[in-house]
């Protein structure tokens, strides 16, 4: 720790106000926090965690905080690591479509840079002007765009990262067809920083695509539910495909009830021909659809995405669910008439993975457990990403029922045996 510079070490008392409320967001109350280190290179990376294992250091590691106060409440933690200021651009393999990064490079700044070259990273999670690369992997942050590309894990080629005692370990490659040693990629994503600190990363990236439009259809939600599995079945081939509750379809200026979002990007033949394949399909089964194009379906997008990332910090509610997909319309239909208390629901429908926001002061351990019950009942889940801290204190934030909880367990003492890495903060408090 001594040879990192004073600009690299900030102490509780220094940090902003916004930062504090942050962090403690992610760990107990009487969790105490002494200072966020920020190194520079992953030498300086390597050398804080290897001091922290000698002194036994709890640490909690993040990017730039957007998604900190996601998930568990890790305690004890003596230090925060943040990789924010390692943000290099390694490798634009543009012929590969492959670009490795520091973890700490924003989502947004990668994205200028491979847009030069009229590729671009097929990820839209939350504050994407904010989160670094190594959050997102953290969080498993995806969106919409999963529904054509993937998740984070099918993104993910290759990693680095800072283990428990300091050294440096890797996985993967850099080239999209690699076998190379076990695949890390996918159990660091969505470990929410409790086996490792992720440091490099490669991902396969995309051409942009040549024109892109949205439809909007709304209507009875029998009609949209046979809609949907329709389009399940054809030759379509949308970007997204989102199923939306009927607070955000209001939100829109719709008439009350579910929307279905599908979203086009290729060619302009291509959109121009899909949009008219679904456009019958919708008037067979009397839909009505709105379109989107150009700046409208830009700022579409921006507005879907405002809504979800609006509960406030301290008194906000967000959950990620997941439900089989032919439940979706039944499950967000059944969630609208519990006490009106669901604000905003975004599920993307291929997956079954979405996002659950509830308005400060609404939810109640009684609702979410009432939630996550018919998440489960449709073979699926409901975690507790943000909420007051009464309330992460009060339920299960994770309500894993599973039998892989001894697997897991297992893989956290082989990675950290000494529990350093946010302890407590993940699935059966690991």
């Amino acid at each position: 720790m001594d040879q990192l510079g004073a600009e690299a070490v900030t102490t509780w008392e220094d940090l902003a106000l916004t930062q504090q409320q942050k962090f403690r967001q992610a760990v107990t109350p009487e969790t105490q926090i002494s200072c966020v280190v920020s190194p520079t290179t992953l030498e300086e990376l390597g050398a804080i965690m290897a001091a922290a294992h000698r002194h036994r250091w709890r640490v909690l590691p993040c990017g730039r905080g957007s998604k900190i106060h996601w998930g568990g409440l890790a305690h004890p933690i003596d230090l925060v690591v943040s990789t924010q200021r390692l943000q290099n651009l390694v490798e634009h393999a543009v012929g590969d479509l492959t670009v490795t990064v520091e973890a700490g490079m924003q989502l947004r700044e990668l994205q200028t840079r491979l847009a030069t070259a009229g590729q671009f990273l097929p990820l839209d999670p939350l504050y994407p002007e904010t989160a670094t690369l190594g959050g997102i992997v953290a969080t498993a942050s995806a969106g919409s765009l999963r529904q054509r590309y993937g998740g984070v894990r099918d993104l993910l080629l290759g990693i680095s990262l800072v283990r428990a005692d300091g050294q440096v370990a890797k996985a993967g490659g850099r080239v999209v067809k690699n076998v190379a040693g076990y695949d890390l990629m996918k159990l660091f994503t969505g470990s929410f920083g409790t086996l490792g600190i992720l440091s490099q990363l490669t991902f396969r990236i995309y051409a942009l695509p040549e024109a892109s439009q949205t439809i909007l259809l709304t209507g009875a939600s029998d009609r949209l539910a046979q809609g949907l599995q329709t389009l399940m079945t054809t030759a379509l081939t949308p970007t997204a495909l989102d199923l939306l509750s009927t607070a955000m379809v209001a939100a829109l200026g719709q008439k009350p009830g579910l929307g279905l979002l599908i979203r086009f990007q290729t060619i302009a033949a291509g959109v121009e021909e899909q949009t008219r394949r679904l456009l019958q399909l919708a008037q067979t089964l009397g839909l009505q659809p709105q379109i989107y194009q150009g700046a409208d379906e830009a700022a579409l997008w921006l507005q879907l995405r405002a809504m979800m990332e609006a509960p406030p910090l301290m008194t906000g509610i967000l959950c990620k669910i997941g439900v089989e997909s032919e439940s979706a319309v039944a499950v967000l239909s059944q969630m609208d008439t519990w006490t009106g208390a669901t604000v905003a629901a975004h599920l993307q429908v291929g997956s079954g993975l979405g996002l659950l926001q509830l308005a400060a002061g609404t939810g109640s351990p009684s609702l979410l457990n009432q939630m996550r019950s018919l998440c489960q009942r449709h073979r699926g889940f409901l975690t507790l990403l943000a909420a007051p801290m009464a309330l992460k204190q009060q339920v299960d934030i994770w309500g894993y029922s599973g039998n892989a909880l001894p697997l897991m367990q297992g893989l956290k003492a082989q990675f950290d045996p000494q529990q350093l890495f946010s302890p407590h903060r993940f699935v059966g408090g690991i």
